[in-house]
């Protein structure tokens, strides 16, 4: 795999490991399947969108298609920091794009498994973008999903705006 200290871990074998997309968001240390980046770009305008979560930054619009912004350290850390990229992910109800810190590059990471769980640490919106939590480096990775992440009432309001727009 990668090289000692570089690899990204978990209770689970090395061998059970996935490649990621992994990034900073705020102060936390964060892993993204790379299945399921589209695209990584610098910051794009970003409209806000009334009646969201806080960690919903608003509505950029990406290849000509409106994406919700999710702060993945606002969801995550409740801490607001400028984005220095977004990526791009691939949901089922179309891309949504997470404003992160600086992206670090693309590791293998250990898959999922209940020992990685930590449900007592990952409650409300921040649970449902939580898939693990393993280590990089002596320090701890959350290994997110990004399926459920963003609300059902969020995509209802998008899809209003980019018709107004």
């Amino acid at each position: 795999m990668g090289q000692p200290g570089h690899t990204a871990q978990s209770a689970e074998p090395e061998s059970a490991g996935a490649m990621s997309l992994v990034f900073r968001a705020g102060s936390l240390l964060c892993a993204l399947p790379l299945d399921e980046v589209a695209e990584i770009m610098r910051p794009l305008a970003t409209r806000p969108l009334a009646g969201t979560p806080s960690f919903v930054s608003g509505m950029t619009i990406m290849r000509g298609v409106p994406a919700p912004v999710v702060d993945v350290a606002c969801l995550l850390a409740g801490e607001r920091a400028a984005p220095e990229r977004y990526v791009a992910v691939r949901t089922e109800r179309g891309p949504v794009a997470f404003a992160t810190g600086p992206v670090l590059g693309i590791r293998a990471t250990a898959a999922d498994g209940p020992a990685t769980r930590h449900t007592a640490l990952l409650g409300g919106a921040a649970g449902t973008l939580v898939a693990g939590v393993g280590t990089l480096d002596g320090e701890p990775l959350l290994l997110l999903q990004s399926m459920r992440v963003v609300p059902d009432d969020v995509w209802v309001a998008a899809a209003e705006a980019a018709v107004v727009q």
